[in-house]
């Protein structure tokens, strides 16, 4: 055979063999070929036991158990449940007689993965509205009740259920101190819906807050029906509606307010008189500061002299009143314990920033109204006024008329309010519990003030809830004024006057009580409000979860 007939292949087969564009190296040269029955399949893995040990093997392996095992008997049919805790996965239900308010909570401290699904709703539109003008309308609603006072949790919840009430699912609603904003998103692949709005402007109306209560309760009922247009409608309403009180009945207001805390602290009727005067002269002039456009600061600077100027008249004219009780009743009218106890639930509930910016607020007024006493009392100091701080150390127990005078200053703080004329009397009512709770434990039991004061807002808390949710209403109105009995004004009085008088250290120690007092007042608010939400029967889904205390990191 020649050369040339050598480097010919022999064969199709033969080219096979060793032509390495068309087959690998290791092929099996012919006529040595395996039957495939009785070898290791080619997919399976170089780690792969050999037949016949497997049982030997797995009697030596780790227990199915192990995380690094899966079950022998483990198939896609027959899959265990992933992420099962051991006592299973409880079903959420949402009783739907609860108030909106506790549903909507419950549902926004949950993940959005494990939210009821939203049912189908039947609106009066074909197609439903736009998503952009249910956004706008949510976010108008969240205006009016931030700017009332509203926490900022409620508020939370009052936009989710506008959202939810038009069909608008999977919504996460945000609220800081000045800026709401609202995403919705319809689906996991398409774009989210973002909307947002400042609230540049404060006031103070319960009416109103109460009337959009209202309107948040006929949205989430299934058989109002209330239309878009409709919703707007009565928002605009609101708005044009004048506030109820006209503004000499609450300059009255103010006056009685005080005139009943220099009551509590010890005085007689011409104490009652003054600081009336004193009050109504300070509101008056803070109305002229606010038609010029002065911040708010300034307003209560302003507003907190003529007080601190009546007593400190009456000290020169060694008129034999107590001079104490009638600035004390001047700063009773003027400590903002609604912004106070707002921004102490803001802080409880999870939301710092928001929190933060009230604290920061309610800080600002305060020492708006240590400038404007202060300055009133150096001066008088410096020409002999003879203002004594003990006076208001031993004040008299006068069970019956401190407990109308109570009920009297719960009354007119609720006018202050803008409150609605049929919650006037039950948080009149809820004022004088809390004033009688707070005499039985500290002047009768001898408890502390701080303690005693936390008890009694804790009912006053606890009862505001519970009447809320009887006239399925804001907490707020039933609430806020309820506690102005219990208001720190004498240990801030006595403090702002030992600064006075050079004694700085026993003045920051008041001070500090007067601050321990603020928070008691807050906290037992808020707690109160959390054990009346424990007796609410509103489904499995109404034991909330709360964040997990993080040990400081």
């Amino acid at each position: 055979m020649s050369e040339a007939e050598d480097r010919k292949p022999r064969s199709d087969e033969a080219r096979a063999s060793y032509d390495p564009e068309i087959t690998s190296e290791f092929a099996i040269p012919e006529g040595l070929a395996v039957a495939r029955t009785g070898g290791e399949s080619e997919t399976t893995s170089e780690f792969s036991l050999p037949r016949g040990l497997e049982g030997a093997a797995q009697a030596e392996a780790e227990p199915e158990g192990s995380a690094f095992n899966m079950p022998h008997t483990y198939s896609v049919k027959d899959a265990p449940a992933a992420f099962t805790p051991a006592t299973g996965v409880p079903m959420i239900t949402l009783i739907t007689d609860a108030p909106w308010q506790d549903r909507m909570r419950t549902m926004l401290r949950m993940p959005v993965a494990e939210r009821p699904a939203l049912e189908p709703v039947v609106r009066s539109e074909d197609e439903g509205p736009a998503v952009p003008r249910v956004l706008d309308l949510t976010l108008r609603i969240g205006e009016l009740l931030l700017a009332g006072g509203e926490g900022a949790e409620d508020v939370e919840a009052a936009m989710f259920a506008v959202c939810r009430s038009y069909g608008l699912d999977r919504c996460e609603p945000t609220v800081t101190f000045t800026l709401l904003s609202i995403t919705h998103q319809p689906s996991l692949v398409e774009d989210p819906v973002t909307a947002s709005r400042t609230v540049r402007r404060r006031g103070t109306d319960y009416t109103r807050l109460a009337a959009v209560f209202r309107l948040v309760d006929d949205l989430t009922d299934a058989e109002a029906h209330v239309s878009l247009e409709e919703a707007y409608g009565r928002l605009a309403e609101m708005r044009r509606n004048r506030h109820p009180y006209p503004g000499w009945a609450l300059t009255l207001a103010s006056g009685l307010l005080a005139g009943a805390a220099s009551v509590l602290v010890g005085g007689d009727v011409i104490v009652f008189i003054a600081a009336a005067l004193g009050a109504m002269l300070g509101d008056r002039l803070a109305w002229l500061c606010a038609g010029r456009g002065l911040p708010e600061f300034y307003q209560f600077t302003v507003a907190a002299m003529p007080p601190a100027a009546i007593g400190v008249a009456f000290s020169l004219a060694h008129v034999d009143v107590k001079a104490s009780a009638v600035i004390t009743g001047g700063l009773f009218a003027l400590l903002p314990g609604r912004a106070l106890v707002a921004g102490v639930q803001d802080g409880l509930t999870g939301f710092y920033i928001t929190a933060a910016a009230r604290l920061l607020e309610v800080m600002y007024f305060f020492v708006g109204i240590v400038i404007g006493v202060l300055t009133i009392l150096y001066f008088g100091v410096q020409i002999g006024g003879q203002l004594n701080p003990d006076a208001l150390m031993n004040i008299q127990s006068r069970p019956v008329l401190q407990i109308l005078a109570s009920m009297v200053l719960s009354l007119t703080f609720a006018v202050l309010l803008q409150q609605e004329r049929s919650t006037v009397l039950w948080v009149t009512l809820n004022g004088g519990v809390a004033w009688s709770v707070y005499g039985a434990l500290h002047y009768t039991a001898n408890i502390s003030p701080v303690a005693s004061t936390a008890v009694a807002a804790g009912l006053v808390g606890l009862f505001g809830q519970l009447l809320s949710r009887y006239q399925f209403a804001s907490a707020l109105p039933f609430t806020t004024a309820a506690i102005g009995p219990l208001l720190p004004g004498s240990a801030t009085y006595f403090g702002l006057l030992s600064i006075a008088q050079s004694e700085v250290d026993k003045g920051l120690v008041s001070l500090a009580k007067a601050v321990s007092l603020a928070m008691a007042i807050a906290i037992g608010v808020n707690l109160g409000a959390e054990i009346s939400r424990l007796t609410l029967r509103i489904g499995s889904a109404g034991k909330r979860r709360a964040a997990k205390r993080t040990r400081g990191f």
